[in-house]
């Protein structure tokens, strides 16, 4: 008897601990929500502004078609994961599958703004100089709202895992969220020594 009552008293006073502090994690949970909205704004801002740039590059460097249907295909599967639904309605999941988006896509974004590098001609082009600029600006913000967004996730996926949070989470369905990882690799600029670096390689491996 004395046994059930203690254990009743123990999980009466964690059920109340995690009550005090579903508040806190839920507040949480909303920054993390608004720090995602204004990463995803400044994504769509990116993708609107990269067909101005494809636009001035074709005109310079027509070859390269491969190159833009690259740039077409990550574009779109960015589009599709941030429009898969509302920026604070997304789960956990969705936010990674825009992650994994967002980083492909910015791979391209080097890969192109790389061009004038192998046509120099293309540093002359007005429309191309003005989104590359349009688009250095956006990465910058990017990268601030990604800052912003990892703080705020740091917090929230501490205090799900911390007591009473842990509790809070399990009896209210707090899920860890994803940070907002670069890419491997991707504060490398593209080698752009062999022209046929940035092609598809699409011919078929030889027999052996």
């Amino acid at each position: 008897m004395r046994k059930s009552l203690f254990l009743i008293g123990i999980l009466t006073l964690a059920f109340a601990a995690s009550g005090c502090n579903y508040n806190d994690i839920t507040a949480k949970q909303q920054a993390t929500k608004k720090a995602w909205a204004d990463i995803e704004a400044q994504l769509q801002a990116r993708a609107d502004l990269l067909p101005n740039l494809i636009k001035a590059a074709k005109f310079s460097a027509t070859q390269e078609q491969e190159v833009f249907g690259t740039i077409s295909e990550a574009r779109s599967r960015l589009l599709n994961a941030t429009n898969a639904a509302p920026p604070e309605e997304k789960t956990p999941e969705q936010r990674q599958a825009v992650i994994d988006a967002a980083n492909s896509f910015g791979g391209t974004i080097g890969r192109i703004l790389s061009l004038q590098e192998s046509y120099p001609e293309l540093k002359s082009n007005e429309l191309f100089l003005k989104a590359q600029d349009e688009i250095s600006g956006t990465e910058r913000r990017i990268a601030v709202r990604r800052e912003d967004y990892n703080k705020v996730v740091g917090e929230y996926n501490t205090a799900i895992k911390q007591f009473p949070g842990v509790l809070t989470a399990s009896l209210f369905g707090f899920k860890e969220e994803p940070f907002f990882k670069a890419a491997e690799g991707s504060d490398k600029a593209p080698d752009l020594g062999d022209p046929n670096s940035i092609r598809k390689n699409s011919a078929p491996p030889a027999n052996k």
